[in-house]
């Protein structure tokens, strides 16, 4: 029986060391290992660019001081700032959350002819374009001498139409609406402007669902916003030292309250620390330095992400603040009657406006006025908020560490301006305010514009009045206008002529 013969075998080659093997496998791995380097490279500057460069501001912001106080970067849009196009639908999607009609207008902010965002509403590109604030928002007065006639805006004068109560409610409101989801925000967007489709894939996966995130975090914050026991600050005021405690030392809500009005910071650096002299409504800070830093934290919303940058920008300001003078009243000033006011002035408010005692703190049984601001801060808060931002490695003066005792006594330069009066704008005019407690206006609206030269300060009264201002009542908690019962009780002549010369100061 015959056999298959067997297949012979086939020739191999010879074969491969361990060390080619090695190094062939070690080739792979490197390359491998470039490839997800490269990878990781192309993802990181991918992520920077996106979300984390920075563009510098264009120079009409830059190179001219007002307009950088004005519309500014202070750092605010890196923690604080609010997606460019969520700022800008956000009133087109949610009106019934405003407090009134003409979107962001609503808040009574400054907002001049042809600008894109109000006064005091920085726009930066970090990644992406973001808005926040800057002081402007607080600090820029504006009045019109008649109805008809155009707005003056002065920078550095006190926002006593802003609304800012209203405006911290309105964007912790629309996170809380279910609305606020990405596709209705895609879809508010898509009708305002074109994104590039990368944009969109990020603004709809990350940057809306991050920013719902953030302000919802507020709203714990903002709590004390929301108790009916404590009626809203109106318009042209802020309750400075408790937003303070709950956004610097995180401190859990209390039942203080105390809002003031916006001051102004024109010539502020006639506040010198080493006269005695302290700074805020309370003498609560030691300088100007202090107050511009704990303020500029505030709105930063997080530690700075370089001091001497963030400290470069608080000498800049203190610098163009000091610098600021108050504006020259707008009106006729009849000099007759201004020379003999002087002399009722030098008698009888010199000794607290034009002395030694200038800017430092009258007793609150002296003054009279409402304690309340004193109630909303104390030693240990000064402490811990010294401490906070010690901790971020600042060096400043700083909060004083001791009880509040009182009223600073402050200048009156631009005092015309400065309406409504007493730190908690509880006073409609100086002409109110010459009069005894029980006789200055009960019930008044703050927040109008149009100026009224009879009584010094802003109309308070009248359908117009009503419907753009917001109803201040002297009985409401943190809104007393008791207390500074200095003049009151001089004839009606003296009074008349120390209106007029306040009118030059």
């Amino acid at each position: 029986m015959k056999t298959a013969p067997s297949t012979p075998p086939r020739p191999q080659g010879p074969r491969a060391s361990p060390v080619r093997t090695l190094r062939s496998r070690g080739r792979s791995l490197l390359l491998a290992l470039i490839v997800l380097l490269a990878l990781g490279a192309a993802g990181a500057g991918f992520a920077w660019y996106k979300f984390f460069r920075e563009e510098a501001q264009p120079e009409w912001v830059t190179a001219d001081p007002d307009m950088r106080f004005k519309y500014g970067s202070i750092g605010a849009e890196r923690d604080a700032g609010i997606p460019y196009w969520i700022f800008y639908v956000l009133p087109r999607m949610f009106p019934d959350k405003l407090p009134g009609p003409g979107g962001y207008a609503a808040f009574g902010v400054v907002w001049e002819e042809g600008q894109e965002l109000p006064v005091g509403f920085s726009k930066k590109v970090v990644g992406f374009p973001r808005v926040a604030n800057n002081c402007a928002s607080c600090h820029t007065a504006s009045y019109r001498t008649q109805a008809d006639a155009a707005p003056v805006f002065v920078p550095t004068g006190p926002n006593h139409t802003l609304n800012l109560w209203a405006f911290f409610r309105f964007l912790v409101d629309c996170a809380k609406d279910p609305r606020f989801n990405a596709d209705n925000l895609m879809a508010e967007i898509n009708l305002v402007t074109e994104l590039s489709f990368i944009d969109r894939l990020l603004y709809r996966f990350v940057i809306i669902p991050i920013t719902k995130k953030r302000l919802l975090e507020r709203e714990a914050q903002f709590a004390w916003l929301y108790r009916s026991d404590f009626p809203p600050w109106g318009r042209g005021r802020d309750d400075a030292m408790n937003l303070t405690k709950y956004f610097m030392i995180r401190w859990p809500m209390d039942d203080s309250f105390g809002p003031t009005d916006m001051p102004s910071l024109w010539n502020l650096g006639k506040y010198r620390a080493d006269a005695g002299m302290r700074m805020n409504f309370a003498g609560d800070s030691h300088d100007a330095y202090s107050v511009v830093i704990d303020s500029a934290l505030g709105l930063l919303g997080a530690a700075p992400k370089d001091n001497a940058e963030f400290l470069g920008e608080v000498r800049w300001l203190i610098g163009y603040v000091s610098a600021k003078r108050a504006p020259p009243y707008p009106f006729p000033i009849d000099a007759g009657r201004a020379a003999r006011g002087k002399a009722v002035f030098e008698t009888t408010c010199a000794g607290c406006h034009a002395s030694a005692r200038t800017g430092t703190v009258v007793p609150l049984a002296e003054v009279g006025t409402s304690p309340e601001r004193i109630g909303t801060w104390n030693e240990r808060a000064a402490r811990e908020a010294n401490a906070v931002v010690a901790g971020m490695g600042i060096e400043r003066p700083g909060l004083v560490e001791a009880p509040l005792t009182g009223y600073v006594a402050a200048f009156l330069d631009g005092i015309w301006l400065r309406a409504p009066y007493l730190h908690n704008g509880s006073v409609p005019t100086l002409h109110d305010l010459l009069e005894p407690p029980e006789r200055r206006p009960r019930v008044f609206w703050r927040g109008y514009d149009v100026y009224d030269p009879e009584r010094v300060g802003f109309v308070s009264s009248g359908a117009e009045a009503e419907r753009r201002a917001s109803r201040h009542d002297v009985s409401a908690r943190g809104g007393g206008n008791q207390g500074h019962a200095f003049g009151t009780g001089l004839p009606a002549a003296d009074k008349a002529d120390l209106l007029e010369y306040l009118k030059t100061l």
